[in-house]
């Protein structure tokens, strides 16, 4: 008898009077799928999209990393397989399979040895700052 009445007490506000507009119902389902647009679905189809450009721009002499993480130059490209060589060996890999491809110009340039001693000067200056606060 205890849960009929709550039952009937849940329901009563949402009785046949159809006091609430069902429009309102909808609105946290509409709010929930324009944020799951805008933070989940549009960047991914961004990212996928730079992806196929990438793809599609590889040419013989690009330095690549495949998905299984083989770092190789493109030595031929055929339709949707790219030979690649791997020095002494020679793979063929699927276009779809590369997840990279490298700018052998872009690595950071090592710090010269006259760099790393005013580095050393610079922190035993801070050291010394600190000591006599």
């Amino acid at each position: 008898m205890l849960w009929t009445n709550v039952a009937y007490a849940m329901g009563a506000g949402q009785s046949a009077g159809g006091g609430a507009n069902p429009i309102a119902s909808f609105v946290p389902l509409i709010l929930m799928f324009a944020i799951f647009y805008f933070l989940l679905i549009r960047p991914q189809q961004k990212k996928a999209k730079e992806h196929k450009a990438m793809l599609e721009s590889i040419k013989k002499g690009d330095n690549v990393v495949t998905a299984g993480g083989i770092y190789a130059r493109v030595f031929e490209v055929q339709d949707d397989v790219l030979v690649l060589d791997l020095g002494e060996t020679k793979i063929r890999v699927g276009r779809s399979f590369v997840s990279a491809v490298i700018d052998p110009k872009a690595k950071k340039e090592e710090k010269k040895p006259a760099d790393k001693k005013a580095a050393k000067d610079a922190d035993k200056k801070e050291e010394g700052k600190d000591g006599q606060k």
